[in-house]
This record gives C-alpha cells, sequence and structure tokens, in this order.
C-alpha cells in the first residue's frame, strides 16, 4: 500500500538547523561540566568558548542567512508580540512567531551575557578565564558576580523554551522535526508562504564564517590554558 508523503516546505536553512542542534549541545555541555566539577572542568571552557563562537555566528547569520533566519522576518515590536498573546489562533506564520521571536532574542541575550563574562570570571583559587588576567581584581569579581546570578536566568529560559515545545506540542503543531528536516507542512503555512532559500552559496558561505570564527575559538582556547577559566 503506497503513502503520500506530506506535502511541506523549506523553511530552515542548514546551517540554522545546525546552529541550533550545535548551540545546544555546547550549552548544556557548559552547564554540566560545571555542576559535574572536577576533572569535567577540563571541559567547561572550551564548551563556553563553542557557545560564544556559534551565538556570533547567529548574530551574523541573523543579517546574511535565509528569510526566515534573518531577525527582520521574526523580531518584532511589543504590539506585535501583545496581538499575538491575545489571538495565536489568528498567527500561523512561517519561521518564529512574534512571542517566539522574543524569546530566540532574549536566549541569545542571556548566552552572551553568560558567556561574555565567563572569559573574565574567577574563582580566586585555581580556575579564571582566559582575559581575565586583563581586567582590574574588583572588575574580575563583579564580572564572575554577574556570570553567577545570570547563570538562574539562563535555567529560566531554557525551561520556557522546552515548555513552549510541549505546549506546541499538545496544540498539533511539531515544532522539534522541523528544525531537523527544515520543512514545515503546508497545511500549517499561510497560502503564500515563500520558500527559504537553501543554497549551495548560502552553505558555502555559511561553512566560510564558521571558519574563521571557529579559528578565533580555538586560539582562545590555547590562550586560556596559560589562565584556566571558569566559564
Amino acid at each position: 500500500m503506497k503513502t503520500t508523503r506530506q506535502a511541506s516546505t523549506r523553511i530552515w536553512d542548514l546551517p540554522t538547523r545546525l546552529f541550533h542542534w550545535l548551540f545546544a549541545a555546547a550549552v548544556i555541555g557548559a552547564i554540566v561540566t560545571v555542576k559535574v566539577g572536577g576533572s569535567w572542568m577540563d571541559w567547561h571552557m572550551p564548551f563556553g568558548v563553542t557557545a560564544l563562537v556559534l551565538l556570533t555566528f547567529r548574530v551574523i547569520w541573523g543579517f546574511t542567512g535565509s528569510r526566515y533566519a534573518r531577525f527582520s522576518s521574526f523580531v518584532k515590536g511589543p504590539r506585535a508580540v501583545w496581538h499575538y498573546l491575545r489571538h495565536p489562533e489568528k498567527h500561523s506564520p512561517a519561521g518564529h512567531s512574534p512571542l517566539g521571536g522574543l524569546s530566540v532574542v532574549a536566549l541569545l541575550l542571556v548566552v552572551a551575557v553568560q558567556a561574555g563574562t565567563g572569559l573574565f570570571a574567577t574563582d580566586d583559587i585555581l580556575t579564571s578565564g582566559p582575559l581575565n588576567q586583563f581586567v582590574s581584581s574588583d572588575t574580575a569579581a563583579l564580572l564572575t558576580s554577574i556570570h553567577k546570578w545570570n547563570e538562574n536566568i539562563l535555567f529560566g529560559l531554557i525551561g520556557l523554551h522546552l515548555l513552549a515545545i510541549a505546549i506546541y506540542a499538545l496544540r498539533g503543531k511539531q515544532l522539534v522535526p522541523a528544525m531537523i528536516t527544515g520543512d514545515v507542512p503546508l497545511e500549517n503555512l499561510p497560502s503564500n508562504t515563500v520558500p527559504a532559500h537553501d543554497t549551495v552559496g548560502l552553505k558555502i558561505w555559511a561553512l566560510a564564517l564558521i571558519v574563521v570564527l571557529g579559528w578565533m575559538g580555538w586560539k582562545l582556547v590555547n590562550f586560556a590554558k596559560l589562565a584556566p577559566m571558569g566559564f
């Protein structure tokens, strides 16, 4: 018996999908290693730097990537977010919803603070960020405090992200498969949805970008060997 494949269209390009899963792995890796402690801390800084590299990639990709990966497609003002909250049933946008776009920006900002302060943080015993030596002890103490306090906000946003995925699933909208395949069923999209470009040229640009950023991250990791860091 033949089965009919559900019609769908490309929304998420390959670089965006790879970023999503690698970024999640890097953030989880950084959290797990710092909580376990001990020799696992040797992996904490590389995970943190990886998250920072990927975050930088996503910011640049937000201006140069495909249609639905660009910030201009999903970063909306307060009025649009409020209207979505009041009438979510009237919205079935391709890509992120206004509220989803807000959560993406919030998560990127919070991870940026966590990663940025981690570069300068110290526990005053064995672990210091690679750039800790370039700031005063008072500045390092302040950034370390922000680093520890900001962790709670990060956990909160991760929890909300997982909750949103669960709520969408209960409503019959599966977000995870789309971030794996890149395709969304046409029945879940407006009739005038334009597919995202996921071309070879776009992938070559993404590869070149991540190679450059990855090299910079690798240099930072090697530099950090002279000054162990608490990321």
